[in-house]
């Protein structure tokens, strides 16, 4: 056979030695796909670019519409309950226009609760993570990447 594919003789095999390419075979998808970092593709990519790193910035809307729909859906739970408890929907009313206020906001997901289409949320918890270490190390919010901190640069 040729290009060393397949047998290298298809006697004593039960087949006549044809090789055929798997029509049922799906390519994986590109590592890093629907993420909100763009993939490096190479070592000096950043040099390559004309910038460092760049963060990206998270939709604002669409993070606020996926937090009013999860007080909705507070509020639906909250009718569901009521209605399983007998009560009159028409008396829950009142209730439920003050338990999106009354309501402590749920916990923020960790990072492992992300699910790969969150990507603003992601992005937004990558910031704030980004932000509480760059407090803790004391680094100035205006610093350059690459400039030496306390001390100048030697040339």
């Amino acid at each position: 056979m040729s290009s060393n594919v397949g047998l290298s003789t298809p006697r004593g095999s039960g087949t006549s030695g044809y090789v055929q390419r798997n029509a049922a075979f799906i390519k994986p998808r590109a590592t890093g796909y629907g993420q909100p970092y763009p993939p490096v593709s190479g070592a000096n990519s950043a040099s390559e670019r004309g910038g460092g790193f760049t963060q990206r910035v998270p939709d604002r809307q669409i993070l606020e519409h996926d937090r009013r729909r999860a007080v909705e859906v507070r509020v639906m739970e909250l009718r569901e309950e009521l209605e399983e408890a007998n009560e009159r929907v028409e008396d829950a009313a009142p209730q439920e226009k003050g338990a999106g206020r009354d309501m402590p906001p749920p916990p923020p997901p960790s990072k492992k609760q992300f699910k790969s289409y969150q990507v603003h949320e992601l992005a937004e918890a990558k910031i704030e993570e980004s932000e509480r270490l760059r407090r803790a190390l004391g680094i100035r919010e205006d610093r350059e990447t690459g400039e030496i901190s306390g001390r100048r640069r030697r040339d």
